[in-house]
């Protein structure tokens, strides 16, 4: 089943598409999750777990043992006792009687930005002093606008905080500028970490510096070095500012330019393909990190009408010293995180950024928003040298390094409790010998000169002849359904081809099954929708992916679907000739509750048959429900099939594997008496996907047993849209343990 674009794929690495060289254990350590704590955790006793909380912008303590970080709707800073970080403990929730927007951690006390405006008009706020030993508010001193960043310097002598005064984005199309403008605000410290200007903070004025609207700047992020100078974005403004924190002077400003994106997703499509190039788009920064006393870093998230895709390190005379061009949306794509709904607008998006000493290199760590992932790069003085891929939860926001203790931590902001979404904190810990994500990458497409864009891989299939070779399909979450050819000799494995599925009678498939023919092709299964008109149908494809045979159920049956429909295909042998077996995820209108249906297919007879599968009851205290998500041939009418509940993180219940046969039962006509499968329960998976220490994913969908005998797990991210991202493939040892 090779073609021309696979053969031209291989040996194509990701070392190849950036340009750098293989990174070895030998020459550095990695990063390896600790920890993924939930911030709802955190609630007073007796609180709704549900009620909504968010980790944005995260601290640490001088020793590190301690993290502080905001909670906008619950207009709180959290602290939290990260002394053992395999086990978070609460300290305390401040109430500040308003939106916290940012905070930062001295030797005695917490500064903390809280936003009090009541409209865009009249914009107020305040920094709130948190003595560190009692956890109780020592001042409020007036800020004169409404915080965004907060920074304290080094030295503990000044805070310093980015007044934004956002604009209304309702108002003109968000165009400014918008009175009043923002300005950076400067309170002095004394040796005890007291504002000793209180009542009288020193307002740094930043109009008419910018070309764009400099009448209203919009300080967006401020970072301090050594030298207590503090370097400000203003993100709106497209510009950078420098200002000495002793004497209040800007000593350098400077606009933060264009750049360009080649090949990269930028069509309004559900694709991650190289569509295009983003070309001369306005950085507008958003966080910034010193690197040096000489050097800064800022991540080009973009607001009002720029973002360039990736992350800048310049100079105090703002020189580009380095500009990452196309490689965080090269990562996104190669890795699995493209947030495909963003190509035409500001793709990854990185937003954060962060510097530390690790093992006695520079590193970098930059975040990307929509993709759910940190990029690792060590620091060279020149261009920086990528290092490692790191999977956070969704919506990524505050970045922290710890040097001190080896740690790193991403404070992911997303929580929709409805939607199974938790704000988190990740943990990460520096000393790996090699890094344990990703599972899965994809080889450079040269037809492209980008990597092949995939995600929402949703079956696996195993090559009967080659042990090392794999075929996954995607779901409909993706505009065009796919083939994809995966070689699983090395770690990561490899996405080394695909095909485009062709020829058949619906605009979209939602593959959800996939299994080699025999007789060569495949055979796919199409998750059916009947709001949307959309079939439940098996189709066999040849090598190419052209449709040729599209085959529909009985319409009898297609009279009481539901949604939930074909989750699995497995072609096998019954009494020497091939038939084909179809798991349907969930019970049907004709169902009697906790049993699903597997459909057999007779290819000569062109006929179905029916049995039934007991489904385990829901075991979540979160409830949900308990359905089908493949099923893969074992031999002798034996089949494996992969049981889930629809929960993840520590509401996951069952993510299972059972035996069930067929082996003296007969398949009846729809409208007869279905027999009933006995099943076996063979192996529990949830321990395999917990070990990357991370929320645990609701979709183990792919499962396939090798030609030599191994036994392959897969899981769907969703198209990292509202969820993680993440896609682990987990070989779970010999397909002999399921006997």
């Amino acid at each position: 089943m090779t073609n021309i674009r696979g053969r031209l794929l291989k040996g194509v690495s990701l070392a190849v598409l950036f340009g750098f060289g293989a990174v070895s254990a030998a020459e550095a350590d990695y990063f390896e999750r600790l920890n993924t704590y939930p911030v709802y955790k955190t609630l007073p006793e007796g609180a709704d777990k549900a009620t909504e909380t968010v980790a944005e912008i995260i601290y640490a303590s001088k020793d590190g043992r301690t993290l502080a970080f905001t909670d906008s709707p619950g207009e709180a800073i959290v602290f939290v006792n990260a002394g053992n970080p395999l086990n978070l403990q609460p300290l305390g929730r401040i109430d500040l009687g308003g939106e916290p927007t940012s905070v930062a951690v001295g030797a005695k006390a917490a500064y903390a930005g809280v936003n009090t405006s009541e409209d865009y008009v009249n914009a107020t706020g305040h920094l709130a002093v948190i003595a560190l030993d009692d956890l109780g508010i020592s001042a409020k001193c007036d800020a004169k606008g409404q915080p965004d960043s907060v920074a304290i310097s080094p030295d503990g002598k000044f805070v310093a905080i980015a007044i934004e005064n956002e604009r209304d984005e309702d108002l003109n199309d968000g165009a400014i500028p918008q009175m009043p403008a923002g300005h950076l605000a400067i309170f002095d410290l004394d040796e005890n970490g007291v504002p000793t200007n209180c009542d009288a903070v020193r307002i740094v004025d930043m109009t008419g510096f910018a070309e764009v609207a400099p009448t209203d700047p919009e300080p967006e992020f401020v970072s301090i070095n050594s030298r207590n100078q503090a370097v400000v974005t203003l993100q709106e403004n497209n510009h950078l500012a420098i200002v000495d924190l002793a004497s209040g002077e800007v000593t350098a400003n400077f606009s933060a330019g264009a750049a360009t994106a080649e090949n990269v997703p930028v069509k309004k499509a559900r694709m991650s393909d190289a569509s295009g190039s983003s070309e001369n788009v306005p950085r507008e920064p958003d966080a910034v990190a010193w690197i040096d006393d000489e050097r800064f870093v800022t991540a080009n998230e973009g607001d009002y009408e720029g973002g360039s895709r990736g992350f800048t390190i310049w100079n105090t005379n703002g020189d580009v010293l380095f500009d990452s061009g196309n490689q965080m949306e090269h990562l996104g794509m190669s890795h699995g995180h493209y947030p495909a709904k963003r190509a035409h607008k500001k793709g990854t998006e990185p937003e954060g950024v962060a510097v530390g000493k690790f093992g006695g290199e520079t590193l970098i760590f930059v975040n990307s928003e929509r993709g759910n992932f940190v990029a690792v790069y060590k620091d060279t003085g020149g261009e920086p040298e990528f290092l490692q891929f790191l999977p956070t939860h969704v919506g990524p926001e505050g970045l922290l390094a710890i040097p001190s203790r080896d740690l790193f931590v991403v404070a992911n902001e997303v929580d929709d409790a409805e939607e199974g979404i938790r704000s988190h904190i990740g943990l990460y810990q520096f000393g790996a010998k090699a890094p344990s994500y990703p599972s899965v990458v994809s080889q450079v497409d040269p037809e492209k000169g980008a990597p092949i864009g995939w995600g929402a891989l949703s079956a696996l299939a195993a090559d009967p002849n080659d042990p090392t070779r794999l075929y996954a399909v995607n779901d409909s979450f993706y505009e065009a359904a796919r083939i994809y050819t995966l070689d699983i000799s090395t770690t990561p494995a490899k996405i080394v081809s695909y095909v485009n599925v062709t020829g058949a009678n619906q605009e979209l498939l939602d593959l959800e099954g996939i299994s080699i023919a025999k007789d060569g092709g495949f055979w796919l299964a199409s998750e059916g929708h009947p709001e949307k008109e959309r079939g439940h149908l098996l189709l066999k494809v040849d090598a190419s992916g052209a449709v040729e045979e599209e085959i529909s159920l009985p319409q009898s049956l297609i009279d009481q679907a539901r949604r939930f429909s074909f989750e699995g295909v497995a072609e096998f042998e019954m009494n020497g000739k091939p038939m084909v077996a179809v798991a349907v995820q969930r019970e049907w209108n004709d169902d009697p509750d906790g049993l699903t249906k597997i459909g057999i297919y007779d290819p000569a007879k062109k006929s179905w048959g029916f049995v039934h599968y007991p489904l385990d009851a829901p075991k979540s205290a979160a409830g949900g429900w308990v359905g089908l998500s493949e099923i893969v041939s074992m031999g002798d009418g034996n089949f494996a099939v992969l049981e889930r509940d629809n929960k993840g993180g520590e509401d996951a219940a069952i993510k299972q594997i059972t035996v069930v046969s067929l082996e003296g039962v007969i398949p009846a006509a729809h409208g007869d008496t279905l027999p009933v499968l006995s099943k076996r329960f063979a192996m529990d998976v949830l321990p395999a996907m917990a070990q990357g220490k991370g929320w645990i994913l609701d979709k183990p969908e792919g499962l396939t047993i090798t030609s030599d005998g191994r036994l392959i797990l897969m899981t769907d991210n969703d198209g990292v849209d509202d969820a993680p991202g993440e896609t682990q493939l987990i070989d779970l040892g010999p397909a002999s343990r399921l006997n």
